[in-house]
């Protein structure tokens, strides 16, 4: 019987998808459930699986453009899959498994132990012991004597500033590696250039001090852990804090709609994710409705499916605000670009140990420099300033995030 695979529907406003990978050959014999390729929309990257054992017929070349609902493949459940057993033993209980001198044949007709497998042996040494005959075994024992240089050589080796100076000296290439850029990148390229055109964006920063999250997560930790069974990161934190600051700087969230601002009442976070396709951004819906651990079980979940090319378009669309996260990379400090039709977005950058004042005395404190760019055009200085400094406030002092966002003492006075 013959199957065919089609091109399922990523979403309702994509009529195309781009064959990105296949992940299996023409006529290979493929079991149920396995993926077989990578479709790639302007906005997400998907995978068909294979719906029964069969053999697959690829009707389609990588890099072609296919409309959704067409045939990419054919699976002939006729030819049989054999059934791969399961022959794992357990190391512990296995007298096979247990560590011994393997002996080997080389060229030389020489029996060489394995002593010496892991030594790093150069291109240019290889052939010159091809060429006569030796194995690592006969230069390692055929030299004279250790001597001071042999002994400072490997000294030197075990410092990670020389390994590839003294022990593995990469080989000089000119070649180049050419590849077509994947129908996401396409689109997150174009998209990123219409931003810098078409809007006029500005960047404010600030920083914060993060000593009062961290100790609060340090010392939580293995509570959190073992209540809701996950760990508690920094983001959950900068989305709720995000979420409450909207709610009193309505333009921060609000989008540009021809002649008209809409001003959404809800706060729908976008949290950008590297993935090894490209950037995506899921939406964690209602994050002024949402506590810390339910933020961050959804932006959990949310990471996992779009790494694993299980994210769905409807969960890449549709947000009002969106947060990245450089400081996983290591940056310092940079200017974020407006994720369309977003007005603004808030840059979150590496946490480092710097002196700071506080109450006339200079303390080390683990700081962070944030970063918002915003639409100049809907958001005015004083509510752009304003919304990163309330960010600040809160994240200096995450008690506030139960209220509201307002000081206890104010609250308690009723002004």
């Amino acid at each position: 019987m013959i199957i065919e695979i089609k091109v399922p529907s990523p979403g309702e406003s994509i009529t195309e998808v781009e064959i990105g990978t296949w992940l299996v050959e023409d006529g290979a014999l493929v079991a149920k459930d396995q993926e077989v390729a990578e479709v790639e929309s302007d906005k997400a990257t998907l995978t068909i699986v294979a719906v029964e054992d069969g053999k697959i017929n690829i009707m389609a070349a990588e890099g072609d453009s296919i409309p959704v609902g067409n045939v990419v493949c054919t699976i002939d459940t006729s030819v049989a899959v054999p059934v791969l057993s399961d022959k794992k033993t357990d190391a512990k209980t296995d007298p096979q498994s247990e560590p011994k001198t393997e002996i080997k044949k080389v060229d030389s007709n020489d029996e060489v132990s394995t002593e010496f497998e892991k030594v790093k042996v150069t291109s240019l040494a290889k052939e010159m012991m091809k060429e006569h005959g030796l194995s690592i075994d006969d230069v390692i024992k055929g030299l004279k004597r250790l001597g001071k240089n042999e002994v400072e050589t490997v000294l030197n080796a075990s410092q990670p500033s020389s390994v590839n100076q003294v022990v593995q000296q990469k080989e000089v290439s000119r070649e180049i590696d050419r590849k077509r850029m994947s129908s996401l990148r396409r689109k997150l390229s174009a998209r990123l250039v219409s931003v810098k055109n078409e809007t006029a964006m500005l960047t404010t920063f600030n920083e914060i001090d993060m000593s009062f999250v961290m100790n609060l997560r340090k010392i939580n930790q293995q509570k959190f852990i073992d209540t809701h069974g996950f760990k508690l990161g920094f983001m959950s934190f900068f989305a709720k804090a995000v979420a409450i600051a909207a709610l009193e700087y309505p333009m921060v969230n609000a989008q540009l709609d021809g002649d008209e601002i809409v001003s959404p009442k809800f706060v729908d976070i976008g949290i950008a994710v590297s993935t090894p396709k490209g950037l995506m951004v899921p939406i964690v819906r209602n994050a002024e409705s949402k506590s810390i651990p339910q933020i961050e079980l959804e932006i959990k979940q949310l990471a996992e499916k779009a790494r694993n090319k299980k994210i769905t378009v409807s969960e890449l669309t549709g947000g009002t605000f969106t947060i990245t996260n450089g400081g996983v990379f290591g940056s310092l400090l940079s200017t974020p670009i407006i994720n369309p039709p977003q007005s603004a977005i808030l840059g979150m950058h590496n946490i480092l140990e710097r002196p700071v004042a506080v109450a006339g005395q200079v303390v080390i404190r683990p700081m962070m420099y944030t970063a918002l760019s915003y639409d100049h055009r809907i958001i005015d200085g004083k509510d752009s300033v304003g919304f990163l400094v309330k960010v600040k406030e809160m994240i200096e002092n995450p008690e506030r995030m139960f209220i509201g966002g307002k000081e206890v003492g104010k609250l308690l006075l009723g002004i």
